[in-house]
């Protein structure tokens, strides 16, 4: 099977994270108490045997590069394969400027020395699983230039309002790629995943650059899609889209189904993430533990219920969380209830006894910071 360059892309320009992106980039997000939303990508390509992966950042890099390392994490081969990342200096004229056109041409030398025929691009803000062999082997199969990955969803009014849909012919062929309007429930949203040869993906890119120096990938495959044979297949299983802040809120509450988090996670698709060497949740007498994700090293005194809690976390007497998402070494005092809030990693809510907000608009505490 000819072999394939994997290429994680960042997230776009309309996709913020309101607070969170003022420390990482989407991809470096805490999720579902243990893992990091790069992961994801990341371990889809190192179990399809994709040994030669590119991860582009543009913007505070730092989390990023500590969690990836060199890729060994990933069970990446150290002799043949790599893991990269790649950087780009974002424009201080304006945020358009800031394209995954623009972040490819800045490191054009390095994908050009590579030696993949084909390659994979997928965005490194979007959770699910892929066998991307089998992708690669029904694009060939297929004669397409290009093949797209999407995913039918019937929420389409509520959720995925900064993704793109797809609209396809009877053959699966891509008629347009389309922003979601929101305006039918029923989509295929476009999952930002791509494969095409690697010749094929640099003409693109110096195309785009020659049209439009605003340009993202998908612009100018849309612009091409009368002249190149664009085909698309539907993915199956667990998919999420981290876009903005309800999104992340969402996602990791929705994984607190035993059926969906066992859609997601399987004995033979495992999902790397770096781990650490902390003893086991304590669990001290009078706690209470009620449908919820709880990381190691914890130390539970008080309630919890319906919540992602991330490591190191401590939950001290008499307080209370429910809906909430907990990341890293956060502190809830006695006392303290919280429900529909995203606390960041190493805040302390201590001092103020009650933060409720409602599921459909959850709060945030900043990272660092004592309330």
């Amino acid at each position: 099977m000819p072999k394939a360059l994997g290429i994680i892309t960042p997230s776009a320009n309309n996709m913020r994270v309101h607070g969170m992106n003022q420390f990482r980039p989407i991809s470096a997000f805490s999720f579902l108490g243990r893992y990091r939303i790069v992961d994801f990508p990341v371990s889809n390509m190192s179990n399809s045997d994709i040994e030669h992966m590119q991860v582009y950042v543009s913007q505070n890099p730092r989390s990023l590069a500590e969690h990836l390392g060199t890729g060994r994490t990933y069970n990446i081969n150290s002799k043949r394969g790599k893991l990269q990342l790649l950087f780009n200096q974002d424009s201080k004229v304006n945020e358009i400027y800031n394209t995954d056109i623009r972040a490819f041409a800045d490191n054009m030398d390095q994908i050009e020395l590579a030696r993949e025929q084909y390659v994979i691009i997928t965005p490194g803000y979007m959770i699910f699983k892929e066998d991307y062999g089998q992708f690669l082997e029904e694009h060939i199969a297929s004669g397409a230039d290009i093949t797209l990955l999407y995913h039918k969803v019937d929420n389409a009014d509520k959720s995925f309002r900064n993704c793109r849909t797809v609209s396809l012919n009877r053959q699966r062929g891509i008629k347009s790629i389309d922003w979601n309007d929101g305006s039918t429930p029923d989509a295929n949203i476009f999952m930002d995943t791509y494969v095409m040869t690697r010749e094929l993906f640099i003409k693109l890119i110096f195309k785009a650059q020659k049209i439009s120096s605003v340009y993202r990938l998908v612009d100018i495959i849309n612009e091409e899609n009368e002249d190149l044979d664009i085909r698309g297949i539907a993915h199956k299983g667990f998919f999420s889209a981290v876009t903005d802040f309800k999104s992340y809120f969402d996602a990791n509450l929705e994984l607190l189904d035993f059926k969906k988090a066992n859609d997601l996670f399987t004995d033979d698709w495992p999902i790397y993430t770096v781990t650490t060497d902390a003893c086991p949740v304590r669990y001290v007498k009078g706690s209470r533990v009620k449908n919820s994700v709880v990381a190691n090293g914890c130390v539970i005194e008080g309630s919890i219920e319906n919540s992602v809690i991330g490591r190191g976390v401590e939950i001290r007497k008499g307080a209370s969380v429910k809906n909430c998402v907990i990341l890293g070494h956060a502190v809830i005092g006695e006392g303290v209830k919280l429900e529909g809030q995203v606390v960041d990693k190493w805040a302390k809510v201590l001092n103020i006894k009650k933060i409720i907000a409602p599921l459909d608009n959850p709060g945030y505490v900043m990272r660092g910071d004592t309330l």
